[in-house]
């Protein structure tokens, strides 16, 4: 599981905010990372699942928990040190829902991309969306009740996700695992971005 190894100190100076985008599928827990993790009071727009959305809008096991469903965007924000704060800005899950998420990508460093592996097939979006973007993400598998039930690896070839995309396991409800998540893509991010630098100039 992740642990918490990002909030070192900083020396004094200007605060850099970093916009990230918080995607995945239907009820993989995107409104749940975004309240665990934001120092503010998230906004969040979730509206109640009503009968209509039978047979719509499936959650799987946890249907039974799953009472609300975001319908525009959820927003909070994560200081990861003094000097970088992150705006989060959370998707909703459903598919007549993705032209949304163009505008809520636009000026992002990158996405974390939440998946419940009992439900995999509804990352798959998700993925492909980023990829086609070449917007840098980092998938993170959310463990339900803080259990896994497959490994980063099976993970990784099962979306068919390349080898320098971070594929890690975290539990959405804990904020230093929502944080070491967003380390991780802020990392990552860069990196990528130094890589196309590096590319242009060489």
């Amino acid at each position: 599981m992740a642990s918490q190894t990002f909030s070192q100190p900083v020396a004094p100076g200007p605060v850099k905010t970093v916009k990230v985008v918080i995607a995945g599928g239907f009820a993989a827990g995107k409104t749940t990372f975004v309240k665990a993790v934001s120092d503010i009071r998230p906004f969040t727009t979730e509206a109640p699942i009503t009968e209509a959305s039978i047979g719509i809008d499936d959650a799987g096991v946890v249907s039974d928990r799953k009472t609300t469903t975001t319908v525009a965007m959820d927003f909070g924000r994560a200081p990861l040190n003094d000097n970088l704060w992150l705006y989060l800005f959370g998707t909703p899950g459903q598919e007549r829902f993705k032209f949304m998420w163009n505008q809520l990508s636009v000026g992002a460093l990158g996405a974390i991309v939440l998946l419940d592996t009992r439900r995999l097939e509804d990352s798959f979006m998700a993925v492909d969306y980023f990829e086609s973007k070449g917007l840098p993400f980092v998938v993170a598998i959310n463990c339900f009740d803080g259990i896994p039930t497959h490994s980063t690896e099976d993970v990784r070839n099962a979306l068919d996700v390349p080898g320098d995309v971070p594929v890690m396991l975290i539990d959405a409800r804990q904020k230093d695992h929502a944080k070491a998540a967003l380390t991780e893509l802020v990392k990552h991010g860069l990196a990528r971005a130094q890589a196309t630098q590096a590319a242009a100039t060489g």
